[in-house]
């Protein structure tokens, strides 16, 4: 009979051999994890901080993925969604329909893309809001700040690659 020490172990029938059960190690076996005392893991929190964002934030959560050719150009996989942005609108009942953005509407974290509406009962002609990530940008409007931030990450990750980091 073979006798592991461990905290937990389990008896198989009736004999007497025990197997060690494979335990997650405690926090005292592991000195050099660290956590964030601002970050907070609980789901109702996290929820809390998502629908309570301030507006800049809203605006990067509110990024959409660029599509292949922009990806290889500027070497970015996705980019905050802004005002005349075109799109191709990849899930949804409207998914393969192309357009501009007519809308960014933060407060309600969706997109409103040109000739992408419903009617009401009253006949009116509302725009459908879209989520950011359920769209696919095709042409960036550019603008000087917006191409500071991607000659920005291009730095970065050029830097990244060479495997050097600058403080």
């Amino acid at each position: 009979m073979v006798k592991v020490s461990t905290r937990k172990s389990i008896s198989l029938g009736s004999e007497t051999d025990s197997i060690a059960l494979a335990s997650p190690p405690s926090f005292s076996q592991c000195p050099n994890l660290f956590f964030s005392a601002d970050v907070s893991s609980s789901r109702r929190k996290s929820r809390a901080a998502h629908f309570k964002a301030p507006s800049d934030r809203r605006r990067v959560i509110m990024s959409a993925p660029l599509s292949k050719e922009l990806r290889e150009k500027y070497n970015v996989r996705s980019i905050p969604i802004r005002k005349d942005d075109e799109v191709t609108i990849v899930r949804g009942s409207n998914k393969g329909r192309e357009g501009k953005v007519i809308s960014v509407y933060r407060l309600k974290y969706v997109i409103h893309v040109e000739r992408i509406t419903r009617d009401k009962a009253s006949g009116q002609s509302v725009p459908l809001g879209l989520h950011p990530s359920n769209v696919v940008i095709t042409k960036l409007k550019l603008d000087k700040d917006r191409e500071d931030i991607l000659a920005r990450s291009k730095v970065g990750r050029e830097l990244s690659a060479n495997n050097k980091v600058t403080a």
